[in-house]
């Protein structure tokens, strides 16, 4: 017996009753088939509609040949008549964006002739995959046409039409479909074969906003969301843009424009900070003239600005290493010499001190897990080793320099 499916009777039907056809226990539930349902199972993109029957919880529901199979928490009694309640919020949101899908699908089929190819939507964007490129300076106009669609409120019109009609309707699809389609058309917006459930009218939509597109596959795939997640995501933007706005002491529609004087002048620092710090290592460098094994700890340095230090001291010092990082977590190290091959040296280094990296002859870096007086004591016990090296020079974040011999 096949259920009757009160969804496409009426779209905004929440409520019903029903008689239990059979219940049947599995891993995950019990499954039930009603005579007659208004839940919708997932199909074409769209999730399933979620909500009670009786006190059983709705935890899914599916379509199995002509039966919509919803998996219930709890059995049902067979024969028995049981009230049956969806959640409108979910069926609305849904409604909300498959229709506006619709609306944007055959505007960009009307444009370009491409098909969806694909589509989902998830828990908070939906998904539309297009069989082809779509420039990125038409998505506004096409977004902008598509709202203006939504806003003549025009009705949704859902229905199966008669088999000699059905080869007369130009009806977007991507392939054949046999007799009874159902057809979903908008006026002036799209027709479309579709057996997912619609507002009534393009109003109940309420906006489209398309927040990216990318390549995929010789075609694009759109990420867009639609009533009332659109007015979410664009009051999260609204609330963002307002923190902006108070941070640079800028009026909200001229915080692109703080931005970039922000950005302008943070640019202009960092190279006047980058020639201060050349000049700081070259300082720094030159206390370690002449020693064979430079080992210098410095501070707040990344991984750059290690291995600048170490080729700055590399031009004083026949092997430098420096070091920069805590006790607590890491150290982010780097073996450096002009003259010396460090290749296996420096990779040695690495491993002895529980840590990773790698590189060439000239330079080795990685991070190691080790403390600074472990990091000490290997190149005090190593220096001989290093092609004769005699001797350990440290000089820390005191400046003060030790010679290890």
């Amino acid at each position: 017996m096949a259920t009757r499916r009160l969804y496409y009777e009426d779209g905004q039907q929440t409520a019903f009753t029903a008689t239990v056809l059979s219940c049947t226990p599995t891993g995950t539930g019990y499954e039930v088939i009603l005579d007659r349902t208004a839940f919708y199972p997932e199909g074409g993109g769209q999730a399933c509609d979620l909500g009670t029957l009786g006190t059983a919880q709705v935890l899914d529901v599916q379509e199995k040949e002509e039966q919509v199979v919803h998996l219930c928490d709890c059995a049902l009694e067979p024969g028995a008549l049981v009230d049956g309640c969806v959640q409108w919020q979910r069926r609305f949101d849904l409604m909300q964006q498959h229709t506006g899908e619709h609306i944007l699908s055959g505007l960009i089929f009307k444009k370009y002739g491409y098909q969806n190819s694909g589509f989902h939507v998830g828990k908070d964007v939906m998904e539309v995959d297009f069989d082809g490129p779509i420039p990125s300076e038409d998505l506004w106009a096409l977004e902008e046409e598509a709202n203006a669609l939504i806003w003549q409120n025009l009705p949704v019109h859902c229905y199966y039409p008669a088999r000699e009609e059905l080869p007369h309707i130009p009806y977007r699809t991507k392939r054949a479909l046999p007799w009874p389609v159902r057809i979903v058309e908008i006026p002036g917006g799209d027709i479309c074969a579709c057996c997912g459930i619609h507002v009534a009218f393009t109003g109940q939509v309420g906006l489209i906003k398309i927040l990216s597109c990318v390549a995929l596959r010789g075609g694009v795939r759109l990420e867009l969301v639609c009533g009332q997640r659109a007015y979410r995501y664009m009051a999260h933007i609204f609330g963002q843009n307002r923190e902006i706005s108070r941070l640079l002491s800028a009026k909200m529609p001229e915080t692109a424009a703080a931005v970039q004087s922000l950005q302008t002048h943070c640019s202009e620092e960092k190279y006047r900070a980058g020639a201060l710090q050349k000049k700081v290592f070259e300082y720094v460098a030159a206390g370690y003239a002449g020693q064979s094994l430079a080992l210098h700890f410095e501070e707040g340095l990344n991984s750059g600005g290690v291995r600048d230090l170490a080729q700055a001291i590399g031009q004083y010092a026949a092997v430098s290493v420096v070091c920069s990082g805590s006790d607590d977590a890491v150290y982010s190290i780097c073996i450096y010499s002009e003259h010396t091959d460090v290749s296996v040296f420096g990779k040695q280094a690495i491993q002895s001190l529980n840590g990773r990296g790698g590189g060439k002859k000239e330079a080795v870096q990685g991070t190691v897990h080790a403390t600074r007086g472990q990091i000490v004591r290997f190149f005090e016990d190593a220096a001989q080793s290093v092609h004769g090296l005699q001797e350990v020079s440290i000089l820390g974040k005191n400046h003060r320099k030790q010679q290890i011999k």
